[in-house]
């Protein structure tokens, strides 16, 4: 047990890196929430446009999330960080994270949200408009409530595991919390750094996950 503690637990070890760690903490903390924000918010735009029935504008919908769930994030990265440069667009390495893996989550969100959409059984759209609701109060006031509750769980999981591609950006030279953990590790021949990145994760995306579980519908349906 000593030799557990002394590797992966060591005092020292912690306090020395602490500071690059924390530093890194905001950079993967402000990447996640932006990610989160846009990628969600981008892929409830799509599914609601899709709602409009405008057949070329639900087909170039469709090949964006299609496309966009195949492409690995990494591959979006080094596209944005090195191939745009060279066509005379400045971007740095997290403006190109924080845009590959929204563009990513939007796909995906886009998906989950429609998918909870059409679950919404036709009968409410038609008793909404009879009732003289404009498209847009039934979307807003009568789909999107019930649309949601089956979204949320899909939603969650999904997004907790496209923002943890975060961890990828360190390729394209951002300092998040794997990477600065791998480079102290590495440094220092101790693990330490790998478990203080494990409780910064722990930190950003615990708290969604419990809100989500939160928001969940109860097994009975009540609310």
């Amino acid at each position: 047990m000593d030799a557990i503690f002394a590797q992966f637990l060591d005092a020292e070890v912690a306090a020395r890196y602490l500071p690059a760690m924390l530093t890194a903490f905001l950079v993967t903390f402000r990447l996640a929430f932006l990610i989160v924000i846009t990628g969600l918010s981008a892929g409830l735009v799509l599914a609601l446009l899709r709602t409009l029935q405008i057949i070329p504008l639900s087909a170039v919908i469709v090949i964006y999330s299609d496309l966009l769930r195949c492409v690995p994030a990494l591959t979006l990265m080094f596209l944005f960080y090195f191939a745009l440069p060279l066509a005379g667009v400045p971007m740095t390495g997290p403006v190109a994270a924080w845009l590959s893996l929204s563009m990513v989550l939007a796909a995906f969100a886009e998906e989950i949200y429609w998918t909870a959409i059409l679950s919404v059984h036709p009968g409410q759209w038609e008793a909404a408009r009879s009732t003289g609701l404009s498209f847009a109060q039934t979307i807003g006031h009568v789909i999107l409530p019930q649309a949601m509750r089956v979204a949320i769980p899909p939603l969650t999981n999904r997004t907790i595991a496209i923002t943890k591609g975060i961890a990828l950006a360190s390729s394209i030279a951002v300092p998040e919390m794997l990477g600065e953990a791998i480079a102290a590790t590495a440094y220092s021949s101790n693990s330490t750094p790998l478990l203080m990145a494990a409780a910064g994760y722990l930190i950003v995306f615990l708290p969604l996950a419990l809100i989500s579980r939160w928001l969940e519908p109860s097994d009975d349906g009540a609310g």
